[in-house]
């Protein structure tokens, strides 16, 4: 039996959920790297991030380095003698890190590896449809989520899962799967596998300002994945234009129906105090949205005091 020294890497809340099953299980965490504090809200105060704040709470020593690669943030690391790294949601690590615990450095990823490897997995399973998803627990080499794979486990994408709600299923499986792996690593148990060499595998590309907006030309079951997936951050966009003003809104929840109709895609459609739009072979019914400006709101909500006009549609 391995008598493990652990040094946890995470920063948001699916971090969070990680740590806590270790701490639970009494293991001896000697250290905890997260990110540093952030500016946040219309103050514009410093916030921690959840891992700080949970570990600060168990009196755990924290570090925040900007630097992982600087010289005195190395020698703290020394100092800690770890002899595992685990880490859940953060950034990518130097060599001179990942390398320097004796029992390896390993990473929970919120995909089926080599399937979505990259920065937003849980998103693009949504997005692309897919009736599964899962965790995998792998050991950290040069590359970013190629290392030789530990365990994996299969979760079920339901039809109408949120990229929120498989962020949750994932978060609490992931958290056990680290248990597992650490158990392992303990008992000197674990056996990997290599990941395949060849490149065809899906990519989590990061999301950005191009790939998160809807296209209203798309097919209905295309729309509403993309509105899932990145529901509830960073949430699906498109141009609103009504009374001969455009503006950007953001859809955080829709719901489709599947209808013969004749009216030109993106047309705005409001009946029984539901807002409809017309896409290929039906209508996106747009549940919840967010004006510039405003808080996100039911759509019946936004109805008691907007108006659309007869020029009003998504572009």
């Amino acid at each position: 039996m391995r008598d493990l020294r652990i040094l946890f890497m995470g920063t948001p809340d699916f971090a969070v959920e990680t740590l806590k099953i270790i701490i639970e299980h009494k293991y001896n965490v000697v250290g905890v790297i997260t990110a540093p504090d952030k500016p946040a809200g219309r103050g514009r105060k410093l916030r921690a991030s959840a891992v700080k704040e949970y570990a600060s709470s168990k009196n755990l020593k924290v570090l925040q380095p900007t630097n992982l690669k600087d010289e005195k943030f190395i020698e703290e690391l020394t100092s800690l003698k770890a002899n595992l790294n685990i880490v859940v949601a953060f950034r990518m690590l130097p060599k001179i890190v990942w390398d320097m615990p004796k029992y390896g450095t390993f990473n929970l990823h919120a995909s089926l590896l080599p399937d979505y490897r990259g920065a937003a997995p849980i998103n693009w399973a949504i997005i692309n449809g897919e009736k599964k998803s899962g965790i995998t627990t792998f050991f950290i080499d040069e590359k970013i989520d190629t290392g030789n794979v530990i365990f994996q486990k299969e979760v079920c994408i339901n039809d109408e899962d949120t990229a929120g709600i498989l962020h949750d299923k994932l978060m609490t499986e992931g958290a056990k799967l680290v248990l597992e792996t650490i158990k392992a690593i303990e008992n000197d148990s674990a056996s990997v596998k290599p990941q395949p060499k060849e490149d065809t595998f899906k990519t989590a590309y990061k999301l950005n300002r191009e790939n998160t907006k809807i296209n209203w030309e798309e097919d209905i079951n295309t729309i509403y994945n993309l509105i899932k997936g990145l529901s509830p951050y960073p949430a699906a966009w498109c141009n609103l234009y009504n009374k001969g003003v455009s503006e950007t809104i953001k859809i955080y929840n829709a719901s489709p129906v599947s209808e013969t109709h004749n009216y030109k895609t993106g047309k705005i459609i409001i009946e029984d105090s539901i807002i409809k739009v017309a896409v290929q072979n039906g209508y996106i019914l747009v549940n919840q949205l967010q004006l510039p400006g405003k808080k996100v709101m039911e759509s019946k909500a936004l109805l008691n005091g907007y108006d659309f006009y007869r020029d009003a549609k998504m572009s």
